[in-house]
């Protein structure tokens, strides 16, 4: 029986990549072996054809594809959320029909520029939300790339009108205090409280959490530390959350450069030996000489630092 996602969800929801040959075909051991290191590293739950997935480049039978094969790997050891956004409402549809009936928790969706207005973005998730039924929903809030910005006060407006809507993926930039006005405003006008989960590479996961976040849905090349991180957090060890977490700075950052930092998650996983090729499909990133010289030498201190972690622990 397949896990539906709840407004309770909590934790870490990696957002994976999606693997290509160096020719750029779906790549499907590496996509095997991608989704086996992410449950072994602890996560909560798996997000599959978000941006950083490279989903607006596959065709739709490739999506339907790598959803299919994720799902049945996974074989509901963890929900898993597939990204089905698209500028056509049938298409979105489609794809989320498939999503369900393979298994998936629910489905991440992010609002389209052409609404214009927030009156017209609660209509829009109204009119999904009838069309979907009863499939979780989450609101995919990421307006440096979709263009189309929400207030705390509309976002929780959805979850007034929208009940199927059961989770924030939260990556404002900035967004830290607009974190906290959505968890402010929901209790004040007497809301549900949705789970909030963070994106933007985990660039700020300490402060989000500190903030109200339940967690991290990111695709951090690195997964078992934001696993860590989340866990002290909740365990009450803020301290330790972010002694984890600024080991692994440097590499955060590294790895959230707009238009470049894809190239940087996919080589780490590459070099990690859990896929096969860096490839991104065209048009991509990709590191040069310097670029790999750069990666090796943040990657050679991280292990260096990581090493003495254990040594100092051990005494």
């Amino acid at each position: 029986m397949a896990q539906r996602l709840t407004e309770d969800a909590r934790g870490v929801f990696i957002i994976s990549a999606t693997p290509f040959t160096d020719d750029g075909a779906i790549d499907h051991a590496s996509i095997d072996r991608l989704t086996d290191f992410y449950l072994a590293s602890g996560v909560d739950g798996i997000t599959i054809l978000g941006m950083m997935g490279e989903a607006p480049k596959l065709t739709t039978a490739e999506s339907e594809a790598v959803l299919t094969r994720v799902l049945k790997r996974v074989n509901g050891r963890v929900p898993v959320v597939v990204g089905v956004s698209n500028p056509g409402l049938d298409n979105m549809y489609a794809l989320a029909n498939v999503a369900m009936d393979n298994g998936a928790a629910g489905v991440m969706i992010a609002p389209n520029a052409a609404s214009k207005t927030e009156s017209n973005l609660v209509s829009l998730f109204e009119t999904i939300a009838k069309a979907l039924k009863d499939v979780p929903i989450v609101y995919q809030d990421f307006p440096l790339t979709t263009s189309m910005p929400i207030s705390a006060g509309a976002f929780v407006s959805i979850v007034e009108a929208v009940p199927s809507v059961v989770m924030l993926k939260h990556e404002d930039w900035p967004g830290l205090p607009k974190l906290s006005a959505v968890r402010e405003t929901s209790e004040k006008r007497g809301a549900r409280r949705v789970s909030i989960l963070c994106g933007n590479g985990g660039l700020y996961l300490p402060q989000e959490l500190a903030r109200g976040a339940d967690g991290a849905m990111t695709g951090f090349a690195y997964p078992e530390m934001l696993v860590e991180v989340v866990k002290r957090f909740h365990a009450g060890d803020q301290d330790g959350a972010e002694d984890v977490f600024d080991l692994y700075l440097p590499l955060v950052r590294h790895e959230q450069q707009p238009g470049f930092g894809l190239a940087v998650r996919k080589e780490i996983l590459r070099r990690r030996g859990i896929i096969s090729s860096a490839a991104t499909r065209a048009p991509g990133p990709k590191l040069d000489a310097t670029g790999h010289a750069e990666l090796t030498r943040m990657m050679d201190r991280l292990a260096r630092r990581l090493d003495g972690r254990l040594a100092a622990a051990a005494q």
